[in-house]
């Protein structure tokens, strides 16, 4: 996600009842202008609705992150306005490979760019990344997420090193562990009876972690911040 002249431009968003979708509501609580951006229409209108019906400032843009043109479409219009992989490395076919690539990293390189082309000028703004356990280290059968993730953090890491001096706020947000959401919950929902009560992030508490490091001061920028149950094992 990233800020923009006061609005919240959070891109990746899915379900009313996923963490695009929290963040989007976080923000908008707080008076900001946002723009929910994804490739579902009929989701992000949901999610606009919802915001709106409770008097916040909504708009839905419907792109890709991994293309360029989109992307930069996207921010026009606000100027004007995390899919798990899991494959057996040895029969991974490389379009697989790829593909995770271009929705963690390329996607990631193309909001970046865009973001910090708006904001270099205006001397201020926030550009928050949403990481994984995965971020930090790569086990099988992740393989191709892992390389794609850690490729995200790193590109956070330079990112916040060039434009920090420049006023704009980089971070990198480490979600250790399930979200306790729509997608986790309709792909696996033994796992929030196993986890118990608090065994999964709840995704208003990660947005407003969200819009914790967007309200901080600079002289005390958190860049990477790590979010994880209680319960869970690190």
């Amino acid at each position: 996600m990233a800020t923009l002249q006061g609005t919240a431009i959070v891109v990746g968003v899915g379900s009313e009842q996923g963490l695009g979708a929290a963040i989007a509501r976080r923000f908008a609580a707080e008076g900001h202008r946002v723009i929910v951006s994804g490739r579902t229409k009929e989701k992000l209108a949901q999610v606009v609705g919802a915001i709106v019906d409770h008097g916040g400032k909504a708009e839905a843009f419907a792109a890709d992150a991994t293309i360029e043109s989109d992307v930069a479409a996207l921010f026009d219009f606000a100027e004007g306005s995390g899919h798990i992989v899991r494959h057996d490395f040895r029969t991974m076919p490389a379009e697989l490979f790829e593909q995770t690539w271009r929705v963690a990293t390329f996607g990631g390189f193309l909001v970046g760019r865009e973001a910090a082309r708006r904001l270099t000028p205006l001397g201020k703004g926030t550009i928050i990344f949403t990481g994984a356990t995965a971020s930090l280290r790569g086990k099988p059968p992740f393989t191709a997420f892992a390389s794609a993730k850690a490729g995200l953090r790193s590109l956070a890491q330079s990112m916040a090193r060039e434009f920090g001096p420049l006023g704009i706020h980089v971070a990198h947000v480490v979600i250790d562990g399930g979200i306790d959401g729509e997608k986790l919950n309709s792909a696996a929902p033994q796992l929030r009876i196993e986890r118990g009560a608090d065994g999964l992030l709840n995704i208003d508490a990660i947005a407003e972690a969200y819009w914790h490091l967007h309200g901080q001061h600079r002289s005390a920028w958190t860049h990477e911040l790590d979010l994880r149950p209680f319960k869970e094992r690190f």
